[in-house]
């Protein structure tokens, strides 16, 4: 096991961005109230509009404050002109650390089947998934937050329950929710581009303290009424047009062998839009191949050679199957 780094604390990095965020709910078409056990709920896009520029500040949220998320041009998607991009200088505590949905919550027996995947910095306050030990990072802040992709806010049983596991009061957590479906929501999904890429990385078990640095942007998916449509669009924009940078130590072939084996192109069920593959397999996310979850094209950089390695390609026509 990893001995825990010592480092800035995500949960109060992000702080100062959720009460920025509170501070401008009107302008941003978000809703603040406060929740079961005096916790604070943000939607963001359940019951409200929501926003563009709403999604791009939850992702910086999910990145715990360690990572800059812009809405720039996208010439690589020339029909699709938009895209957010995404840079760490910690990318494995930002992305992994904070960012991953790996946080799995569910209400109790009365609150009607709620279920929701957990991003954010509250997840390195509890800290409890396997992938703490890999990172060796844990958090010790007193206020925590968590972003949910869920058109529901969480019920008492499950704010208890995450009060109980970071020792935060409920009063201090915060939980900013927004379904796929929404403008805010499909923004954050897709501002996953480098933390898709760095979960990969673990998969491959290439190893992480070598990663120093990173960059990706994928388009902005156009949002659609239907979650399953939504959900393909979100994840297309990645698998066929995510394109992503890393910077990495140690030997040069290590950092070749990275490139040719991070893109989704990799993957034995890459070549059709995510919604066909989600039917193809019964609506079953663990039977899909967890290495198409990745980005089509990478830029590998072996720092200590100057040398860098590229693989994948942007795959338009099959990103306008999806978009369109």
């Amino acid at each position: 096991m990893t001995t825990a780094k010592t480092g800035p604390s995500v949960g109060r990095l992000t702080s100062p961005l959720v009460e920025a965020l509170k501070a401008e709910a009107d302008e941003l078409r978000l809703a603040v109230s406060t929740g079961p056990l005096g916790c604070r709920l943000i939607d963001a896009g359940a019951t409200v509009r929501g926003s563009i520029e709403a999604g791009r500040r939850l992702t910086e949220i999910c990145l715990g404050g360690l990572g800059r998320v812009s809405i720039v041009p996208s010439p690589s998607t020339p029909a699709w002109p938009f895209a957010i991009q995404v840079s760490s200088l910690d990318p494995v505590v930002a992305c992994l650390g904070s960012q991953y949905a790996g946080w799995s919550l569910a209400g109790g027996e009365d609150d009607g089947g709620w279920f929701a995947l957990g991003s954010g910095p509250a997840r390195a306050t509890f800290a409890k998934e396997d992938i703490y030990a890999d990172i060796g990072y844990r958090d010790n802040a007193d206020t925590a937050v968590l972003v949910l992709e869920t058109a529901a806010p969480p019920p008492e049983s499950v704010v208890k329950q995450v009060a109980d596991a970071t020792g935060c009061r409920p009063g201090a957590l915060t939980f900013i929710y927004a379904p796929t479906q929404s403008l805010a929501g499909a923004t954050q999904v897709v501002g996953r581009v480098l933390e898709v890429a760095l979960h990969k990385v673990h998969t491959l078990h290439f190893p992480l303290d070598r990663v120093i640095d990173g960059i990706g942007i994928a388009p902005l998916s156009p949002p659609s009424p239907d979650f399953i449509t939504a959900m393909g669009r979100t994840n297309d924009a990645i698998i066929y047009a995510g394109r992503v940078h890393l910077y990495v130590t140690g030997p040069e072939d290590e950092a070749r062998e990275l490139a040719a084996k991070l893109p989704s192109s990799g993957s034995r069920d890459y070549g059709s839009p995510f919604a066909e593959v989600f039917s193809r397999f019964n609506g079953d996310f663990y039977a899909i191949d967890p290495m198409l979850f990745s980005p089509a094209e990478v830029v590998v950089t072996a720092v200590d050679s100057g040398r860098s390695f590229r693989g994948g390609a942007v795959a338009l026509d099959l990103l306008d199957a999806s978009f369109s």
